[in-house]
């Protein structure tokens, strides 16, 4: 079975407050697309972040200490600093103009996801907001999978994706930060290759496979299709979360 990854036309802007799964059914109906049980919607974190109203302006932050000694060295406003830390565990490295953190959910990536661009705001000095990473965006799948289940009537997967940089490689590639519905790792160890050899360490992040192909489809600057339905994902779908795909600390060779 291929892989298809289809946009769904015409999502609007969207904001705090609005339903995404009532806003995807209708765009969906009226689009004439017809989904499948066992499909994926990939959505893009900003319009998840948006509807859960976690925009922030920075004018409204008092930096700590840390946040102004953090700022001195990376560049950056000790606001934006501060808000770097309340959403972060640790800070991994700092140097002008990088500052990457662990975020509090336990992923690695550069200022714990916080980003101004896309988005839009009415309010004065609209340089001044910025836009976090959802609280929990396991559980925001989970609530955007619920509502799509009950519209469509019919089992679906939900995963929410990021583009984050990575180490060794530039250029920004799309992440998993949130699902359900399907895994995040396939484990594919004792299974036969082609020569009929077990495999002994392969296991597959087939979220963030997912996630970097829709990236794809979704564009990164004014495309304006941040959700994606994607049919043929060539595994079985299952209960998953993102801390699958979170190497523990114990295993990491390179902190």
């Amino acid at each position: 079975m291929a892989l298809t990854l289809t946009p769904i036309p015409g999502i609007p802007l969207i904001y705090p407050g609005d339903d995404l799964g009532e806003i995807i059914y209708k765009k969906t109906i009226e689009s004439h697309l017809e989904p499948k049980p066992g499909d994926i919607w990939v959505i893009a974190q900003k319009i998840v972040s948006k509807s859960e109203n976690r925009i922030i302006n920075i004018q409204t932050i008092v930096p700590s200490a840390r946040a102004f000694e953090i700022a001195n060295k990376t560049l950056k406003d000790p606001r934006f600093v501060e808000l770097v830390l309340r959403e972060s565990k640790t800070v991994l490295r700092q140097k002008p103009g990088a500052l990457i953190v662990e975020h509090k959910n336990g992923f690695i990536c550069a200022n714990a996801g916080i980003d101004h661009s896309n988005v839009e705001s009415s309010q004065e000095n609209p340089e001044d907001w910025v836009l976090l990473l959802p609280e929990d965006a396991d559980k925001s799948a989970q609530y955007i999978r619920a509502k799509l289940e009950n519209l469509f009537k019919m089992p679906f997967g939900v995963l929410i994706i990021d583009s984050h940089g990575r180490a060794w490689r530039n250029g920004t590639v799309g992440t998993s930060i949130g699902l359900s519905g399907l895994p995040a790792v396939v484990d594919l160890r004792g299974k036969p290759d082609l020569f009929g050899f077990k495999l002994k360490i392969t296991q597959v992040g087939a979220a963030d496979e997912l996630a970097a192909a829709a990236s794809l489809v979704m564009g990164q600057a004014d495309e304006s299709q941040p959700v994606i339905l994607a049919s043929g994902f060539p595994y079985q779908l299952r209960e998953g979360s993102m801390k699958e795909l979170i190497r523990d600390e114990k295993e990491d060779l390179f902190r």
